[in-house]
């Protein structure tokens, strides 16, 4: 069967594979990491498959249009997000319209709402429901069949005359390390230097060493709506393998970002996988996602094995609010981790939140506080970004501070958040308004400037993703103004 594997066009860079779906302000786009996964597991099986990422190249509907007319999928999986749901049932109506075939969608948003996207158009055949690799591949073979059994594939929504069927869920992935290598999809289908991650060395290649995650924190799009459940992991012989092929096969790369949800949740296999990537001789260097909650030892094993970065999720400067969002952290171990990690020489990137239901102006200060105290390496501001499916989103409805139920109104016009929560004395604007004051007091401060000139004397390695990030920085706010 040909099959098409397309994150559809929508705003240049916009990031749909990201936690929170937009065009960045840093420049960062994301590889679309899990239609890669699906797009080797479908080679796997024997299946024709050709990976589109239109908004990374970035590539307009007509240019996309065309590559399937050329390319004439029989078979054809879209990527979706909240913010882009209607644009991208859309461009399926489109690809229909020239081109018979069977579609499916797949994603965070059509897991949260199957039936509900499903009615958004009759062209819609299926959508796939978290965690589609198999799904997809056990989809594909039934539609090729005389006479297709949809209601034998779980884990999809399908259309059985008038109605829409959900089947059972499926069962998560438990051995990982039968999928496919998605940096040998990378090399097949896509250019690795149409990514770019502000906080890491460019170029660079994102993996996942694990799906799922141990922790429970009500905002997170990934864990609730794709990968749910406990933390399931791929071997680290396996881990290693993959880091030996990027060695080899991207010459240019100058870091592996490694995109399970906590890399660091278990600090044992941390350990195994630092010591092993030594004795192998693997010099690539590589970043993870981290809670702030890594042990000194550990970390300077890290740096050891050739770890420049974490990107922590701080979140906040209030306890009450890292004890409402069920972060799971405390405020003086956080300041700790921070100095075990500028001992070990480890760099950090923060992230923080501002609007989460227990804000005030005052927790956001004490917040926009803590991360020039912690003094990372760099940092971003997010605005609280709700999507449904996920108890903070249930949380905002409920209370009735969602403005709006149009989910195309969840970033403006030009693909950027747009923040869609009004609480008592703090407005979507102010939050968004919030974001922008904290990046100007972040990073224009005079010790953070001068700081990042002697980073790129010392480093000069360091100088394309600080110069990158820079100028998308100030270009944002030029056009703000």
């Amino acid at each position: 069967m040909r099959i098409l594997m397309l994150n559809p066009p929508f705003f240049p860079k916009f990031s749909r594979s990201s936690r929170s779906p937009a065009v960045t302000k840093g420049g960062t786009i994301y590889y679309c990491i899990w239609l890669a996964y699906a797009t080797g597991v479908l080679e796997q099986a024997g299946h024709v498959v050709k990976l589109v990422d239109a908004p990374a190249v970035p590539l307009t509907e007509k240019e996309t249009l065309t590559i399937v007319k050329r390319f004439k999928p029989n078979f054809v999986v879209l990527d979706t997000s909240t913010a882009s749901i209607k644009n991208d049932v859309q461009v399926l109506e489109k690809i229909k319209a020239v081109q018979k075939c069977f579609a499916v969608l797949v994603g965070t948003h059509v897991s949260a709402l199957p039936k509900e996207t499903m009615d958004m158009s009759k062209d819609i055949d299926a959508v796939c429901i978290q965690e589609y690799d198999y799904t997809l591949k056990e989809l594909a073979a039934e539609v090729e069949k005389k006479k297709p059994a949809l209601g034998k594939v779980k884990g999809i929504a399908f259309r059985k005359g008038k109605d829409v069927v959900i089947n059972p869920a499926r069962d998560k992935i438990e051995n990982l390390d039968e999928l496919p290598f998605v940096s040998r999809v990378y090399k097949k289908h896509l250019n690795y230097k149409d990514y770019f991650y502000s906080a890491n060395l460019w170029p660079q290649v994102a993996i996942v060493t694990g799906r799922g995650c141990p922790f429970n924190c009500k905002f997170c799009n990934w864990v609730q709506n794709l990968n749910s459940g406990a933390y399931r992991k791929r071997s680290i012989p396996n881990v290693i393998e993959e880091f030996r092929f990027i060695e080899k096969n991207f010459p240019e790369i100058k870091e592996v970002f490694l995109e399970d949800d906590t890399f660091t949740a278990d600090h044992r296999r941390v350990n195994e996988f630092c010591k092993s990537k030594i004795d192998a001789g693997i010099r690539v260097k590589w970043s993870c996602n981290a809670r702030a909650d890594v042990p000194l030892e550990t970390l300077k094993l890290m740096k050891k094995a050739g770890c420049r970065l974490l990107c922590v999720g701080f979140e906040s400067g209030s306890q009450q609010v890292l004890n409402d969002v069920r972060k799971g952290t405390t405020l003086p171990s956080i300041r700790k981790f921070m100095l075990d990690a500028k001992e070990a020489g480890v760099l950090v990137h923060g992230c923080f939140m501002i609007g989460n239901p227990e804000d005030t102006r005052e927790t956001i200060k004490a917040t926009v506080n803590l991360a020039k105290d912690l003094d990372p390496d760099t940092a971003q501001f997010f605005p609280i970004m709700v999507y449904p499916g996920t108890v903070s989103y249930n949380y905002f409805k409920k209370k009735g501070w969602l403005i709006s139920d149009d989910f195309s109104e969840w970033v403006d016009g030009r693909g950027w958040h747009n923040c869609m929560v009004n609480m008592p004395g703090l407005s979507n604007t102010e939050i968004v308004e919030l974001c922008d004051k904290a990046r100007k007091e972040f990073y224009l401060r005079p010790k953070y400037m001068a700081s990042k000139m002697i980073q790129i004397i010392n480093n000069p390695q360091e100088f394309k993703r600080i110069a990158k990030a820079g100028k998308t920085f100030f270009k944002y706010f030029a056009e703000k103004k």
